[in-house]
């Protein structure tokens, strides 16, 4: 914690802990929601450098709405009804959440550059520093977390 007295901050040697950014979109699988998810996510990034101050490179945000538009698009075509994207994040990782009705679990395959399609979760994997799939009561959930480099690192 920090006290501010007549306009000096001093150290009370107090963590306060800090609640991640968080934003959910809910989406119909109509046309155009993959680059709208791909919108709200440019538009969480501009947050967490307002609110957390994060730095966030070209690449680290590239990297963040490629695995969005893969994960949204995995939801878009396996599932048979509305899916929704959940983003949580700090200065220094995004966690990206995808919820469908689909119970499926998605299946990773492996590489293989002479196979057209069936890439997504690959890119995924590639990119996050983890993934995780679990099912729920109305379907599944994929979780990625997505690492933020900043440009001076």
């Amino acid at each position: 914690m920090i006290d501010h007295r007549d306009g000096v901050v001093i150290p009370t040697r107090f963590d306060v802990p800090v609640e991640p950014l968080r934003r959910a979109a809910h989406y119909t699988g109509e046309p155009g929601c993959i680059s709208d998810a791909r919108h709200f996510t440019h538009q969480f990034l501009e947050q967490l450098r307002t609110e957390w101050c994060a730095t966030i490179d070209d690449r680290s945000e590239g990297e963040l709405l490629l695995v969005v538009s893969e994960l949204v698009t995995n939801a878009d075509r396996h599932s048979n009804g509305p899916y929704i994207l959940e983003l949580e994040g700090t200065d220094n990782a995004v966690t990206v959440s995808v919820c469908d009705s689909s119970v499926a679990l998605p299946r990773l395959f492996s590489r293989d550059p002479e196979r057209i399609g069936r890439h997504g979760l690959e890119i995924v994997h590639a990119l996050a520093t983890r993934v995780t799939v679990e099912r729920v009561p109305v379907g599944k959930q994929v979780r990625a977390v997505v690492r933020l480099n900043s440009e001076d690192g």
